[in-house]
């Protein structure tokens, strides 16, 4: 007989197999055990918890056959999902161009980071034309990283004119795809080489838990992804993943709401006497509609639009009078937010002048014409301080 000490240690394991629900099981483990000694060393068995079990596996199977990918990893927010995809392909000596208009954070790693282990970083204008574009990459050129929408201006590039022209140099090209949350836009399908998404965005869609992806389709770059996530050793927790997984069911239903009432939001502040210009791919008359109607099959909830020149101030009160706008940097969860942006455009190339204070929206899942009345407000306090 065993002593009680060795018993407990025993004792608790399920001998017959789990019931089955309709998510995956939550395993909480580092140590994987192996069935023999051969499979120790065997590269084809699962042999660390870091590396994901039941409920990771369910995520990255379901967010593959959303964006129609072959494999996609995983990361424990959406700039490591950006920074990763970066590290698993760049070297010292490679150069890389960025669009102009790229998530702030990720302008921060390229410049603090990629550059200060001798990759050479290069911003360029996302109105260039494809042509032009390609007619800027060198020798060294390795990447092309482009965001389409662009974050907070919201410009839009010919994705696949830039990446089937970058395929026959012999060039990679990424795309941080948050705006589509994987599901409006498929950038494989266009020929682009990785798709990158913020999944703590629309994904999660209650504004509560970190992850990002990136989803390849050829398998060297699905290798390369996966090696990457390998060797630096990042990890997502299995509660993290399952919440994802349940965001990602009702995504379709949440962006439809989220699209269908921006969209409102959008054209009835484009006529209001206050804002000067709007900023959305999705709705006619837009820079970049023909681009985004050609490509897209919808429009989330995030957009940007001008107010007429106006004080600090004034845009403050604008802001401050808002009371179902939440002042937050995230956006994608059920809540609406605002914010202005002036202060992460400074640190751009390529500047552009909209006509006046620029501030970007999120739409959620409230009523749109109670929003609108609290834009109202807010456009109200405006121009009390702008006369």
């Amino acid at each position: 007989m065993t002593s009680d000490e060795t018993r407990i240690i025993r004792a608790g394991h399920l001998s017959g197999p789990l019931a089955r629900t309709v998510g995956p099981p939550i395993q909480k483990g580092s140590t994987v055990l192996l069935p023999n000694a051969a499979a120790l060393y065997d590269d084809s068995h699962l042999t660390y918890g870091r590396n994901g079990l039941a409920a990771q596996e369910a995520l990255r199977e379901a967010l593959a056959m959303t964006e129609d990918a072959v494999g996609v990893s995983l990361y424990p927010s959406g700039l490591a999902a950006l920074s990763g995809t970066l590290l698993a392909v760049l070297k010292a000596g490679d150069d890389i161009l960025v669009t102009d208009t790229v998530y702030k954070p990720t302008r921060r790693f390229c410049d603090r980071v990629l550059r200060r282990y001798g990759v050479g970083v290069r911003y360029y204008d996302p109105a260039l034309p494809p042509t032009e574009l390609l007619a800027l990459a060198g020798e060294a050129t390795r990447l092309i990283l482009m965001e389409s929408p662009g974050s907070l201006t919201l410009e839009m590039q010919d994705v696949a004119a830039i990446a089937g022209l970058a395929r026959t140099r012999g060039i990679l090209t990424a795309i941080d795809n948050t705006w589509a949350a994987g599901f409006l836009f498929r950038p494989l399908d266009h020929g682009v080489d990785f798709s990158i998404q913020s999944l703590t965005k629309y994904v999660c869609g209650h504004s509560d838990v970190f992850m990002g992806s990136a989803a390849a389709r050829e398998p060297e770059r699905v290798r390369q992804l996966a090696d990457g996530v390998l060797h630096l050793g990042w990890a997502v927790p299995g509660e993290d993943a399952y919440q994802m997984l349940r965001g990602l069911r009702t995504l379709p239903t949440r962006l439809a709401r989220h699209g269908e009432s921006g969209l409102k939001v959008a054209a009835w502040l484009r006529e209001q006497p206050e804002v000067t210009a709007i900023l959305h791919p999705g709705l006619p008359g837009c820079p970049g509609h023909e681009l985004w109607k050609r490509d897209f099959k919808g429009a989330p909830g995030l957009f940007s639009f001008a107010l007429k020149p106006g004080s600090r101030g004034a845009a403050e009160a604008f802001l401050d009078t808002l009371t179902l706008f939440g002042l937050g940097f995230s956006w994608g969860g059920f809540e609406s937010l605002a914010l202005a942006c002036e202060p992460q455009l400074k640190d751009r190339a390529h500047r552009k002048d909209y006509g006046g204070t620029l501030m970007r929206l999120h739409i959620g899942l409230e009523d749109p014409d109670d929003l609108i009345a609290d834009l109202r407000a807010g456009l109200d306090a405006y121009s009390a301080l702008t006369r």
